[in-house]
């Protein structure tokens, strides 16, 4: 853990020294992101009722916080890093929450495609997109009536100056692969992308001019992925994880980043970034012990014990009876030593690592220093 804080006090020095040199202010009034679980600050559970139970939210909330994780995401900490507040989910109707400087529209499980009957969550990224439309019309209502709500809704220009995040994908893939072939999820990407795109336009129709889009990470590294199609060993590449969840993932990834360089063509006063997830996320598995890592694919809060302690008949904090015995799904010693949380989202530790790699610039199209406004300030 010692390591990976030194690795981010040098980086801080990095970003400090290169703003300083650059003499350019990187800076953004607001935040408005779109996801599923990856950067979930509580949607689901506001607007589904889902139960989150300890030992999630254990490290930094010390409770649940309505994150799939022991303690912050990826999210978390770019908010940090851009000297902005942990944004609040829309659906969260409790605590009169802030959306001052900006509003997480995530919900864990969704997906880019509408939802169906069988869906883990309602808010796919279509509703998430309208969800927006209706948050901005209100906050715009409520401005024309005076100032009275000001320290709890953005201001008018924040639209056009505000970032607008991207973290979805993953599971319109990875649910995929429970009904169809690996040549069926990968002809099923265009279609998922043009949603993708539909929704960006809508965006951009309202007033968005700064998207950052995070590509998906390699699926067939998740203990869930490889707890279920991963029996037969041959279908396991050199580090254990699948391959035909990870060469879909990176099929997608290729569109998506040609989708991203399409749209910068098209929309000429616009930023948008591409990210590259997947990589940062695939280095972090391979090389786990250079990172202060001890467990690479094995979940922190599970059941079932080595090598992945991934059961998908019991989630993380919750006890059930399997085969007349009851069980529970139980966190481990120390999570920092861990990549996986609970066998689907990373930990805090692996999100914090994550996130230095990104504030690096050098997995972004284009990087940082040329298109990217970004206050460069880590406060891990």
């Amino acid at each position: 853990m010692s390591f990976r804080l030194s690795l981010l006090h040098v980086l801080s020095l990095v970003f400090m020294f290169f703003s300083l040199s650059e003499t350019v202010e990187f800076n953004y009034p607001a935040v408005f992101n779109f996801g599923d679980s990856n950067s979930d600050t509580g949607g689901l559970v506001a607007g589904t009722a889902e139960p989150l139970d300890p030992p999630n939210g254990q490290i930094y909330f010390h409770k649940p916080s309505g994150r799939f994780c022991d303690g912050r995401l990826i999210i978390d900490f770019l908010m940090d890093a851009m000297d902005l507040p942990f944004l609040n989910a829309y659906l969260e109707s409790i605590g009169a929450p802030t959306f001052q400087r900006g509003c997480n529209f995530a919900a864990a499980g969704s997906t880019i495609l509408p939802a169906t009957a069988s869906s883990v969550c309602p808010f796919s990224y279509g509703i998430q997109v309208a969800q927006f439309i209706r948050f901005k019309a209100r906050v715009l209502d409520l401005l024309s009536k005076g100032r009275k709500l000001d320290k709890f809704i953005p201001q008018e220009e924040y639209f056009k100056q505000g970032l607008y995040m991207f973290d979805i994908g993953q599971n319109d893939l990875a649910g995929a692969f429970y009904s169809k072939s690996e040549d069926q999820v990968v002809a099923s990407i265009p279609y998922i992308l043009f949603e993708f795109e539909t929704g960006i336009k809508k965006l951009y129709d309202q007033g968005a001019r700064r998207f950052w889009i995070h590509n998906t990470g390699p699926l067939g590294c998740l203990p869930q992925n490889i707890a279920t199609f991963g029996k037969d060993t041959s279908k396991l590449d050199e580090l254990g994880c699948l391959s035909s969840h990870n060469r879909a993932a990176k099929l997608f990834n290729l569109q998506l980043h040609a989708l991203c360089r399409k749209l910068q063509g098209q929309f000429s006063d616009a930023n948008v970034t591409y990210t590259d997830i997947f990589t940062v996320k695939l280095n972090l598995i391979s090389n786990y012990s250079r990172y202060g890592f001890e467990q690479p694919r094995m979940a922190c809060c599970g059941y079932g014990g080595p090598p992945l302690n991934y059961d998908n008949r019991i989630s993380c904090g919750r006890t059930k009876i399997l085969n007349g015995t009851s069980v529970t799904a139980k966190g481990c010693d120390d999570s920092t030593e861990y990549i996986s949380w609970d066998g689907i989202h990373y930990t805090e530790a692996a999100n914090e690592h994550v996130s230095s790699q990104i504030l690096t610039g050098k997995y972004s199209d284009p990087p940082f220093a040329d298109k990217m406004p970004f206050l460069l300030k880590l406060k891990f």
